[in-house]
């Protein structure tokens, strides 16, 4: 498990997964979670401004997140 962390809380899940270079752009983080493949807390996010705090996790494509405020 990867450890992200964060400098405010909160963050919306697209700009975690576009900064931390776990896809390519916003626009592809944006089309895969809107496609319900990333999970937060073990569930199914389609929200893609959905407000991520510490102690949340991300799962995508097999990786799991750990969110940390820094």
């Amino acid at each position: 498990m990867r450890v992200v962390e964060i400098t405010r809380e909160p963050v919306e899940l697209y700009k975690i997964l576009k900064f931390e270079g776990i896809v390519a752009s916003g626009g592809e983080a944006k089309a895969v979670i809107e496609n319900g493949q990333v999970l937060v807390n073990g569930a199914v996010e389609t929200r893609k401004r959905k407000k991520i705090v510490s102690g949340d996790t991300i799962e995508f494509m097999d990786e799991q997140f750990q969110v940390s405020l820094k």
